[in-house]
């Protein structure tokens, strides 16, 4: 029968001690189902070759922490080789966690709070937080518990996150593991197909669908993000569960964040219907100075402070006009697509349903009126 033993406040079932090791009831069960250990007529304990641990990362060997630890020899006693055993893979287990190195782990068993994973003579926990999305994605009906129960026996890529052997807290982490291995797959740009996973009021967190059908990677979805229409709130357009196809637009590989765009994937409608709202409007630029009464809210200090820009030879008013929707209570600034002329490209102000064209005529290009607009926005409060 397998024996109940704990580990970091979760119960767990060790391997099942065989009939030849029940006479030695100090040493722990676990040791014998490594494999690594084979108890002699004598009742001494020999370490074979097999106690020593390898793992390459980025140049760097870990060491064969169980010779370290004194560990050679033809005869220890059998508590005091548990005991150094032990002391060895939590050496290890640190090693794992600060080089960075995958390890390829058995699941032995789970609880409702994780995965129980074996770790040589140890036994190491997943928590189901720490689990990429796949699992949950390729069978969405399926319960977590159930989903665990159909891992054991099975070997996954994890790191240590955490190896604190007074606390006797050895924990893994499956996303972190294939973030190393599949982040470099992602770039920007990339258009993904996806699956909502959670909802939250700043934006929806969805799982990236690989070309082999596993959802590896999550991303946020901002709220400004998710519909060139004004969102109040992320739920009334996504649910949990939802099929979208969305576009990668940040990467940030440090902290391990991308971030994605559904409304990317469609150009603007405002800046695709302009000439549909207001072709019957007559174009006739004026100068800020003479038209500052035809203006929307706010929209004449900015041609003021555009002048003072450096490259901007002149500001001047276009067209007016109202869309169907509302984009944005607050003033805002699009650099429209429409065709370069003569050095004068095309600002359209935003406010509520109004728009309005503002012509520029500069030396700068598309990425140099970006920042000065940005730096003009950032002076006027």
């Amino acid at each position: 029968m397998a024996t109940v033993g704990s580990f970091t406040g979760f119960s767990f079932l060790s391997s099942p001690v065989s009939s030849e090791t029940t006479s030695t009831p100090s040493i722990s069960a676990a040791l014998f189902s490594s494999g690594c250990f084979k108890l002699s007529p004598k009742l001494v304990l020999k370490v074979p070759q097999c106690a020593n641990l390898f793992a390459v990362s980025a140049g760097t060997r870990i060491e064969e922490v169980q010779q370290e630890e004194g560990l050679r020899g033809d005869s220890v006693s059998a508590a005091g080789i548990s005991q150094s055993r032990r002391s060895a893979d939590w050496k290890a287990a640190r090693t794992y966690k600060e080089s960075g190195v995958i390890y390829e782990g058995r699941v032995e068993g789970f609880n409702g709070g994780g995965l129980l994973v074996r770790f040589y003579s140890l036994v190491g926990f997943v928590p189901y937080p720490q689990l990429i999305p796949s699992h949950s994605c390729t069978e969405p009906k399926k319960s977590i518990i159930e989903v665990a129960k159909g891992l054991v026996g099975s070997v996954i890529s994890l790191k240590v996150i955490q190896a604190d052997e007074a606390a006797r807290k050895l924990i893994f982490s499956e996303k972190e593991a294939i973030w190393s291995k599949i982040s470099g797959q992602v770039n920007l740009g990339d258009i993904f197909e996806a699956k909502v996973g959670y909802v939250e009021d700043y934006g929806a967190f969805v799982h990236l669908r690989f070309p082999d059908g596993c959802y590896y990677l999550t991303g946020l979805v901002h709220v400004s993000e998710v519909s060139w229409d004004l969102v109040n709130d992320v739920r009334d357009i996504l649910n949990v569960g939802d099929d979208v196809k969305v576009k990668v637009i940040k990467i940030d590989r440090e902290k391990r964040r991308i971030t994605l765009s559904i409304k990317q994937l469609e150009s603007d409608p405002l800046l695709e219907t302009l000439d549909k709202v207001i072709p019957q409007m007559k174009a006739n630029p004026e100068s800020t100075s003479d038209s500052s009464n035809d203006l929307l809210p706010g929209l004449e200090s900015i041609c003021q402070e555009l002048l003072q820009e450096d490259g901007i030879i002149d500001v001047r008013i276009g067209r007016r006009g109202f869309e169907k929707r509302v984009v944005s209570q607050d003033l805002q600034l699009w650099l429209s697509n429409a065709p370069v002329e003569d050095k004068q490209f095309t600002l359209l102000a935003r406010a509520g349903r109004e728009v309005q064209e503002v012509h520029l005529t500069t030396y700068l290009d598309q990425e140099g009126i970006k920042l000065a607009v940005q730096r003009v926005l950032e002076r006027i409060p």
